[in-house]
């Protein structure tokens, strides 16, 4: 008979305690967030100003041979001998071939009897003409009879002459049967042995004399980039490097650099209509050899100097997906700003801007993962945050 008396007490008890309880958690969700807005993050800048840096192109290109000579016979004969090893050094005027010489000596051993009796004849016929002009003076022969001793004469000089040349182009014959180098370099394979018949001025050469040392690079540049060049010199927003000899620093086909430096000998003056290029040539010199002809190479000229460049770190520049580089710049806000800028060419572990930014200019360099465009931000130097761990431990 009591339980039904304390029920109602029980319930009334269970709602009073859930009332309270919603109570306080209705307290809890009202409460303000504790602190204020959140703090402007922290990022690194550089303040970059003006700079002389060099401009430096980066052009591919060939090596070339400094001179080419190809052998080839001018008479027709049998090779009787190669002189030389292939693959060696050779010196200008060193017989390299000798082609059977025996119809060429006995040809020019006529030509030499032949000279010998035109000038045997000539002494006839100067003496004749020498007694003629005498003679006809006291009428002992007649005026014809002399005019023709006189002819005679300089028809024996004519003979004489002929026969000069005959001889000279016998002995032409005869020294082209031994085949000399021209120039000096280094020789290749051979394409005949001893025993081949040759023609003379055949298409084929005999073998082919390369002076590596030094040697020549081919370089091309568009077209394009050349007259920007130009333009930019003409107007002084770069100037010239100074002097008339542009140095080149080469990069070869394993990444390494030649040791050598050469220099830029001209520029075409014609542009390719296939490539729409222009072929810049330079010369190195090349002792050891390890340039050898047709290797791909890599070339670095300094084309000006630009007085008014900025350099930034690498960390600083990222692309867009355009390809355009961009920088974050921290304002006179204290706000981030995305600048696209002008940066084609690297320096140590710079890049060289030439465009976008000014001279005082903050690019932020550490915390570009917290910097957003238009957003506030504490900017801490650069040179200040590498030089406090060394401070540190002088205020100990």
């Amino acid at each position: 008979m009591q339980t039904p008396r304390i029920l109602p007490f029980i319930s009334a008890g269970f709602t009073l305690t859930v009332l309270l309880l919603l109570s306080a958690c209705g307290g809890e969700q009202k409460q303000p967030p504790a602190g204020g807005p959140p703090a402007a993050p922290a990022v690194t800048v550089v303040t970059v100003q003006p700079e002389s840096v060099a401009q430096v192109a980066e052009l591919p290109g060939r090596t070339v041979p400094y001179q080419v000579a190809e052998l080839r016979p001018q008479v027709t004969g049998i090779v009787k001998a190669r002189l030389f090893k292939e693959g060696s050094e050779v010196k200008p005027g060193q017989v390299l071939y000798r082609i059977d010489p025996a119809t060429y000596q006995a040809a020019y051993d006529s030509a030499r009897a032949s000279q010998e009796r035109a000038e045997a004849n000539l002494e006839v016929a100067r003496l004749k003409a020498v007694r003629y002009a005498d003679l006809v003076k006291i009428q002992a022969v007649s005026t014809q009879a002399n005019e023709e001793a006189q002819a005679g004469q300089k028809q024996a000089q004519a003979d004489v002459g002929m026969a000069k040349a005959a001889l000279d182009k016998a002995r032409v014959d005869l020294d082209y049967t031994r085949v000399a180098s021209p120039i000096a370099g280094r020789i290749g394979r051979s394409t005949v042995t001893a025993g081949a018949l040759v023609t003379a001025n055949q298409a084929a050469a005999l073998a082919t004399v390369q002076q590596l040392d030094p040697i020549y690079v081919d370089l091309t540049q568009s077209s394009a980039e050349l007259l920007s060049l130009k333009r930019a010199l003409d107007s002084g927003k770069l100037a010239r490097a100074g002097g008339n000899s542009v140095p080149v620093q080469l990069v070869l086909e394993d990444g390494s650099a030649y040791a050598a430096e050469g220099k830029l000998e001209f520029s075409e003056v014609t542009v390719d209509q296939a490539t729409g290029s222009v072929t810049l040539r330079a010369v190195f010199p090349n002792p050891k050899g390890e340039l050898l002809p047709g290797m791909y190479v890599r070339a670095r000229l300094t084309q000006g100097v630009n007085r008014e460049a900025m350099l930034v770190p690498h960390a600083a520049v990222s692309r867009d997906p355009k390809g355009n580089a961009t920088v974050m710049v921290v304002n006179a806000e204290s706000k981030v700003e995305a600048r696209i800028v002008k940066a084609e060419q690297s320096k140590d572990d710079k890049w060289v801007v030439t465009e976008g930014l000014a001279a005082g200019d903050r690019v932020i360099v550490e915390g570009l993962q917290k910097a957003k465009p238009g957003a506030p931000v504490q900017v801490q130097d650069a040179a200040t945050a590498a030089a406090r761990p060394a401070a540190a431990p002088a205020a100990k």
